[in-house]
């Protein structure tokens, strides 16, 4: 694989990929018709619609309709996690923080036992390990979370962002990001070389059900059971605190902040973020409570 494609999985991996797709056309499954959760904050003037997204998705679960619709269709202004940025400028944030130019080959890093495992697991992948010697050990574990997916039937171009996004456009709606792309790569990159190896060896270990467990997940979303969702996406995240503090529970403090500073507008605004962060104890929602302000469920 090449630089551009590797980059090109990083970005899907981390909510910024548009265009990587399998190696062979994926035969498109029956329609599933999904009835994912939805909040809603209200005041007098202001309405806030909060929506737990999944940046990749299998192109039969048909989701933009319904509620989820009829909010987007009120809203003037969408909000993700970020707002996607062209490919020249994604490649050189990557150049400048994914490679460890100083320092030893990845497998030198990991201990014996870990070193095998991964190269097992980029062998089952196809994908030679000596190509990402250079890479610092987040970068890797986004790669494992995102390549094995083609397989299973998803595509980066029928995830929620992506969707929502285009809609947008087409629409002309003002849309904005809560994080540059710089401060979400730099999440990983800013973390300890230790907890970034810890994060590198779960991705191993999930890799033999990764389909079961993404597929889990898929269904619970669909169903609209984001705490059965969010217990699974963030179960990684508890057996690793420092790194749940860091994806998780700061983002989600930072997030409820602007969510409630942007109550003192009038407006209509839908936030699509990863579902992940509207479960669970430290939830924007349980954050936004602590403000004061009731995030309530649309009813379906």
């Amino acid at each position: 694989m090449k630089l551009k494609k590797h980059l090109s999985v990083l970005l899907a991996a981390t909510l910024l990929a548009s265009g990587v797709q399998a190696a062979e056309p994926i035969k498109q499954a029956a329609t599933v018709n999904a009835d994912p959760a939805l909040w809603v904050i209200k005041d007098a003037d202001t309405t806030i619609y909060l929506f737990g997204t999944v940046h990749l998705m299998k192109p039969e679960v048909q989701w933009f309709d319904g509620g989820v619709k009829a909010a987007y269709d009120a809203s003037s202004e969408i909000v993700f996690e970020l707002v996607e940025p062209d490919p020249a400028t994604m490649q050189g944030l990557i150049t400048t923080m994914a490679i460890d130019r100083d320092g030893p080959p990845l497998t030198q890093k990991l201990s014996p036992k870990t070193a095998v495992a991964y190269k097992k697991a980029m062998e089952s992948l196809n994908v030679p390990y000596a190509s990402f010697e250079q890479f610092e050990p987040w970068f890797v574990s986004t790669l494992l979370g995102i390549m094995p997916l083609q397989k299973y039937g998803f595509s980066t171009d029928s995830g929620v962002e992506k969707v929502l996004g285009a809609a947008a456009k087409r629409d002309r709606k003002k849309v904005i990001g809560l994080e540059t792309p710089e401060q979400q790569l730099g999440f990983f990159d800013t973390l300890p070389e230790p907890q970034q190896i810890k994060f590198l060896e779960q991705m191993i270990k999930e890799l033999p059900n990764y389909g079961k467990l993404i597929n889990g997940m898929v269904d619970n979303w669909s169903a609209g059971k984001p705490e059965k969702l969010g217990s699974t996406l963030n179960k990684s995240m508890k057996n690793s605190p420092e790194l749940g503090r860091i994806l998780l529970n700061d983002r989600n403090a930072r997030w409820s902040d602007w969510i409630a500073k942007r109550m003192e507008q009038p407006g209509t605004v839908f936030i699509g973020v990863g579902a992940g962060h509207l479960a669970g104890k430290d939830s924007v929602q349980a954050k936004l409570k602590a403000r004061k302000l009731i995030a309530v469920r649309v009813p379906s």
